[in-house]
C-alpha cells in the first residue's frame, strides 16, 4: 500500500470507535441482536399504518433492451406534511423496478446530475467487472469535473496512481449479460468511502429477473407479486434526512464515533413510505422483501397469524428459487438480504388487519407495515411441492479453501486485520473455479459477495437451515457475533476484479472491504 493511500486511511480511522469506551460498547453490543445505533429523528413521527404503500414504477426501456436513468435530488413528501430532498434513480425513491428476462442483455445508460459522484452496483447480478460498479469507478457530474479530484481529502489523488481510479463525466452505460436464473435482485450506489450516506439519500431500486422456469410455476403473479423494501431512516425538524456525518462538507468519510457500529433510524419505511399499509385480497401474495437499511436488521412475523399453516412460505432467496418451498412463521433478514415469501391471506377472515411486526425493534420500530384483508376473491394460485432444479455443491467440487476474518482492529473495520486497498487483490480464484470461503466475525456483519453466488454449507460446524436464512443460493450471508460460517462459492464466467464486503454500508465506508480478482 502506498504511502499517500496509508495517509488517507488513518485520516479516515480517526472517524472510528475509540477508547475503551467504544471497545466496550461493542462487545456488549455483541451479546445482543442489536447491529446498529439508534439515531432519533428530530420530527414528529407520524402515524402508523395511513400511507398507502407506494408500488414503485416499471422502469421502461426507452429502446429495446436499452435503459436510461438520471441521477437527480427532487424534494418529495416522505413524512406527511414535510418535503424531504432524495437523491434519486429518476428523482424517484425507490427508483424503478426493473422488471427483466434472463438471458436478454440490457444497457442501462446512468446520467449524474448529483453535486457528488455515483457508483451503481447491481447487487447479485453475475455482471463483467468494468459493469459491475467498482467504488473508484466513477461518474462525475459535469458541473464539478473540471475541479473534481476523486477521493477528497481522504485519498491519494489521481497523478499519483491512475490506475486507481475510472472517470466518466456526466453519465456512462452498464452492460447487464442476465446470464442468471429468476432472482429478486436490487441496485444501489457503491462509490468508494460514501456508499452509505449516498444510499441513505435514497439511490437504491429493486432489479427483478424472470425465466421460464419460474413463470412456469403457479405462484401468484401480477398485482399480487409485490416488492417490498425496507429501510430505516431518520429525519431532521425540516424534513430533510438527518445522518451523523463525521464532515458535514461531505468531503471526508464516516460518521460521528458514536454511530460506527452502524446507524439505524426510528422511522421504518416500506418502498419509501412510512410504515404503510396495503390493501389485500383473501388470497395468496408473493413479497419480495429486501433489506435496504443501512446496518438494522429484522425478526419479520405476522401479528395475528393465519388460522392455520405458516405464515410464511419462502419460496426464493438472494440469487434464485429455492428448491423447495420452505414453510416458516418468522424470518430475520439483515441489510441486502431478499427473500421471497408466499403469505396466503386467504387464511384470514375478511376485515382482518395484519402487522408486519420486526421483534428486534423496539417502540415504534417493533412496527413495519399493515396489511387490511378487504375482500374475498378468486385465487388460482398455489405452491408446488418442487419449485426449481437446484444442484446442492458439495465438498467434493471445491478446489482452494480461503478464510476471511470481519473484525474491528483499533479503529478501524477490517477484513483479515486490513483496511481496504482498491489496488491489492486478497484472493485470486480461478473462473469457473469452485472453492469454500470461511466467514468469521466480532460482530454482525451482513457479508456480501460480488459475482460469485454461493450456498451456506455450515454455521458454526452445523448445517444450513432455511430458519438461519441459509436456505438457496446467496450472495449476502447474516454472520453473527462470534459466528463462523462456511460457504461454497462458484465464480462464474468473468475475469477482472471484484468485491468483498461487509454490506452494514458504515463497516463497508470506513474500510471492512476487499478487492478480489478472478483469473
Amino acid at each position: 500500500m502506498s504511502a499517500a493511500f496509508s495517509a488517507g486511511v488513518r485520516r479516515r480511522t480517526l472517524f472510528g470507535l475509540v477508547g475503551a469506551a467504544g471497545a466496550g460498547g461493542l462487545l456488549a453490543a455483541c451479546g445482543t441482536e442489536i447491529s446498529g445505533k439508534l439515531l432519533t429523528s428530530k420530527l414528529p413521527l407520524p402515524k402508523r399504518f395511513v400511507t398507502p404503500l407506494p408500488i414503485p414504477q416499471v422502469a421502461k426501456p426507452t429502446t429495446p433492451g436499452r435503459y436510461d436513468l438520471v441521477q437527480r435530488a427532487v424534494p418529495v413528501e416522505i413524512i406527511p406534511g414535510t418535503k424531504t430532498t432524495i437523491w434519486g434513480y429518476d428523482g424517484t425513491f425507490p427508483g424503478p423496478t426493473f422488471d427483466v428476462k434472463a438471458n436478454e442483455p440490457i444497457t442501462v445508460r446512468i446520467t449524474n446530475e448529483l453535486p457528488v459522484p455515483t457508483s451503481t452496483h447491481l447487487h447479485g447480478g453475475v455482471t463483467a467487472h468494468d459493469s459491475d460498479g467498482f467504488p473508484t469507478d466513477l461518474i462525475v457530474p459535469a458541473a464539478i469535473a473540471s475541479s473534481y479530484q476523486p477521493g477528497g481529502g481522504s485519498h491519494m489523488p489521481m497523478a499519483s496512481d491512475p490506475m486507481m481510479w475510472t472517470l466518466h463525466t456526466g453519465a456512462r452505460e452498464y452492460a447487464y449479460t442476465l446470464n442468471q436464473p429468476a432472482a429478486t435482485l436490487w441496485y444501489h450506489d457503491h462509490r468508494m468511502d460514501f456508499t452509505a450516506p449516498q444510499v441513505y439519500r435514497g439511490l437504491a431500486g429493486m432489479f427483478i429477473v424472470r425465466d421460464a422456469a419460474s413463470e412456469a410455476l403457479p405462484l401468484p403473479a401480477g398485482e399480487r407479486d409485490i416488492p417490498l423494501m425496507i429501510c430505516d431512516r431518520a429525519f431532521e425538524a425540516d424534513g430533510s434526512f438527518r445522518y451523523p456525518a463525521a464532515d458535514p462538507r461531505g468531503i471526508e468519510p464516516g460518521v460521528t464515533a458514536a454511530y460506527m457500529q452502524g446507524v439505524e433510524g426510528d422511522v421504518i419505511l416500506v418502498n419509501g413510505a412510512p410504515w404503510p399499509v396495503l390493501e389485500v385480497d383473501a388470497a395468496r401474495y408473493r413479497l419480495r422483501f429486501l433489506n435496504a437499511s443501512n446496518a438494522r436488521r429484522y425478526q419479520l412475523s405476522l401479528s395475528p397469524g393465519p388460522r392455520s399453516g405458516a405464515a410464511f412460505t419462502q419460496v426464493g432467496s438472494d440469487v434464485g428459487l429455492l428448491a423447495a418451498p420452505a414453510p416458516l412463521d418468522t424470518f430475520t433478514i439483515a441489510p441486502a438480504e431478499r427473500f421471497e415469501m408466499i403469505v396466503d391471506f386467504g387464511q384470514y377472515p375478511v376485515g382482518t388487519e395484519v402487522v408486519l411486526t420486526n421483534s428486534l425493534g423496539s417502540g415504534a420500530t417493533k412496527d413495519v407495515m399493515k396489511f387490511k384483508v378487504v375482500r374475498s376473491a378468486t385465487d388460482d394460485s398455489a405452491i408446488p411441492a418442487t419449485l426449481v432444479d437446484v444442484p446442492r455443491l458439495d465438498t467434493s467440487e471445491v478446489t482452494v479453501k480461503r478464510t476471511f476474518d470481519f473484525r474491528r482492529k483499533g479503529d478501524s473495520w477490517t477484513i483479515n486485520g486490513k483496511d481496504f486497498d482498491p489496488m491489492t487483490s486478497i484472493a485470486q480464484p480461478k473462473m469457473g473455479s469452485t472453492e469454500m470461503w470461511t466467514f468469521s466475525s466480532d460482530f454482525h456483519h451482513p457479508v456480501h459477495l460480488h459475482l460469485g453466488h454461493f450456498q451456506v454449507h455450515t454455521r458454526n460446524a452445523g448445517g444450513a437451515h432455511a430458519e438461519n436464512g441459509d436456505a438457496g443460493w446467496k450472495d449476502t450471508v447474516d454472520l453473527r457475533p462470534y459466528e463462523i460460517v462456511q460457504v461454497i462459492v462458484r465464480f462464474p464466467q468473468y475475469r477482472g476484479r471484484y468485491l468483498l464486503h461487509c454490506h452494514n454500508l458504515e463497516h463497508e465506508d470506513m474500510s471492512m472491504m476487499a478487492t478480489f480478482n478472478v483469473v
